[in-house]
């Protein structure tokens, strides 16, 4: 997947301003697919000249007018044809892992020290989904649509948070059971 495909997606939910689409990528789109306001602006240019999202002025009252950007017809015949190709299964690079495989070969504290970290980083990442979980879906039952799909990918983020927390847990109690013997 490419950032004009998120770009695309977001733009589809609401029209906004570069400004106001970076602030969505750190608030929501942002914990599955990263990118920095440098990046978004670069690309929403790139798409302009492509044909895929338009930018109209809008009058700022006293301040610079903004530019606001939406998605055009090719950007959404591009999103369809895009939703519709086959992707293959993330492949994870996951650092910490290759740590917890080498601890032995170095300071296996300090390795616990970094899982002990981690797992800390996580449960504030699932705090933080679970919260806009409650504040946006207190009641999931009913979902359809976009709505159902937005729920589908923060669902995702929960059990993907919750697996690497309980995975540190896991390994914090061996690596601890391990220098006990």
């Amino acid at each position: 997947m490419a950032l004009e495909h998120a770009i695309l997606v977001s733009l589809d939910e609401r029209a906004g301003t570069g400004y106001e689409l970076a602030r969505r990528f750190d608030r929501s789109i942002g914990f599955f697919w990263a990118a920095t306001h440098q990046q978004i602006y670069r690309t929403l240019k790139r798409m302009v000249d492509l044909g895929w999202v338009t930018c109209r002025e809008e009058a700022g009252d006293g301040r610079p007018d903004r530019k606001v950007y939406e998605p055009a017809d090719a950007g959404r015949a591009e999103l369809a044809r895009w939703l519709v190709e086959p992707g293959e299964p993330e492949t994870i690079r996951h650092e910490l892992a290759v740590k917890v495989r080498g601890a032995s070969l170095g300071d296996v504290a300090a390795v616990v020290a970094e899982v002990a970290r981690h797992r800390e980083l996580h449960a504030e990442r699932l705090g933080a989904y679970r919260a806009v979980e409650e504040k946006d879906f207190p009641d999931a039952s009913g979902l359809t649509g976009r709505r159902l799909h937005q729920h589908l990918v923060l669902r995702g983020g929960v059990r993907a948070e919750q697996a690497l927390v309980d995975w540190c847990d896991e390994v914090l109690a061996a690596l601890r059971e391990d220098t006990r013997r």
